[in-house]
């Protein structure tokens, strides 16, 4: 329970008001209260879920009642309540978990607010905080996590006292590392896939490369190594290599370089993440007169064009859209029951089988 002693006077007196007007109109709405108490919907919210937690007041979609209040709803079951999304980009990647959101969001008469972020965005606060100010339920985002800022946010992110679910991004929070609800692809499981149907058609030098700049990449690369270990597979002196994104005018150079440590220790298969390298790579073989998949087997991470491409790249495709509907139906479960053990699902991706693997000459 919250120390009285520790609370300014400000918030002692919204309180005392907050309680007042439930005493009189029995539940209310949050924009209700900005207007009656003059203060932000945050601080609103942060004021609610401390009282939820000390017994004094209980939370309904939209808005807040007293603990005996009998269940009375501020519109149709779901009908009206937003939440809001952030994603760290609005071409690659997240519109299809945005478009799996948006399908479970009608299905529960709800909508999503989106907004995008960037991978470059040092703190997404500023668009969270908007987010909340247009009056959102519940919040659905993938935070950057590699940020100086990041753990402030996440703090933040609890301290609304909204439902907040991660998009691809585990985090704690709190002295006692609460951890948030999340759902997840099993990255790892994905790279094991791949090096798994690798192993299966002979290869026994199996590498990788992998973008420096994605999240991804340190779960894709420890479901390598384990699969590998596994399968057996020495990784001894194969390809184990970071390029910068396939825009960089340094990337050519990088996969060069990989390309010709692959030559030097027999490596026979890649697992390539994200599509635009394992693209870039294969254009590089062409360059080099070698041949995909006669001399060289890819498989690309990622699956948003790989399957577009000539040869048609075999790919480890990540569940975008289950990904964002599950968000929304975490993001939902516990706007209908607050008091719920928390949960973090984790889907798997799948191994979509095309023409750019072989068995090894």
């Amino acid at each position: 329970m919250s120390n009285p002693d520790k609370r300014g006077p400000l918030q002692v007196a919204r309180r005392a008001r907050l309680l007042e007007a439930l005493q009189r109109d029995g539940v209310l709405r949050i924009s209700d209260l900005t207007d009656a108490l003059g203060a932000a919907a945050v601080t609103i919210r942060r004021d609610i879920a401390q009282m939820a937690s000390e017994g004094l007041v209980r939370r309904v979609h939209g808005g807040v009642a007293l603990p005996d209040a009998e269940e009375t709803p501020l519109s149709s079951p779901a009908a009206g309540i937003a939440i809001g999304m952030l994603v760290p980009s609005l071409d690659y990647y997240y519109p299809h978990v945005a478009r799996g959101a948006e399908e479970a969001a009608r299905e529960l008469d709800m909508r999503i607010v989106l907004r995008g972020s960037s991978y470059d965005t040092q703190d997404d606060r500023p668009q969270l905080a908007r987010l909340v100010d247009q009056g959102v339920s519940a919040l659905v985002v993938a935070p950057r996590m590699d940020a100086p800022t990041s753990g402030d946010t996440i703090e933040w992110l609890v301290s609304t006292g909204l439902p907040v679910v991660l998009l691809e991004r585990t985090a704690t929070a709190g002295p006692h590392h609460a951890v948030l609800e999340s759902v997840v692809t099993d990255h790892a499981l994905g790279a094991a896939m791949a090096v798994r149907h690798l192993a299966s058609l002979g290869h026994r030098k199996v590498g990788v490369i992998l973008a420096a700049p994605s999240p991804t990449r340190p779960h894709v690369r420890r479901g390598w190594r384990e699969a590998a270990e596994e399968c057996g597979l020495d990784i001894t002196d194969t390809v184990d290599a970071l390029v910068p994104d396939a825009k960089s005018p340094d990337c050519k150079a990088a996969l060069d370089r990989a390309l010709d440590q692959a030559l030097a220790s027999g490596t026979t298969a890649l697992l390539v993440h994200a599509d635009a390298e394992a693209i870039a790579l294969v254009q590089r073989c062409e360059e080099r007169h070698l041949s995909v998949p006669g001399d060289l087997s890819v498989i690309a991470y990622d699956d948003e064009v790989a399957g577009l491409f000539s040869p048609a790249l075999t790919a480890v495709r990540p569940p975008r859209r289950s990904i964002g509907r599950a968000a929304v139906r975490l993001a939902a479960d516990r706007l209908a029951d607050p008091g719920r053990p928390t949960h973090r699902v984790v889907i798997s991706p799948s191994l979509h089988l095309r023409d750019s693997v072989t068995p090894p000459r």
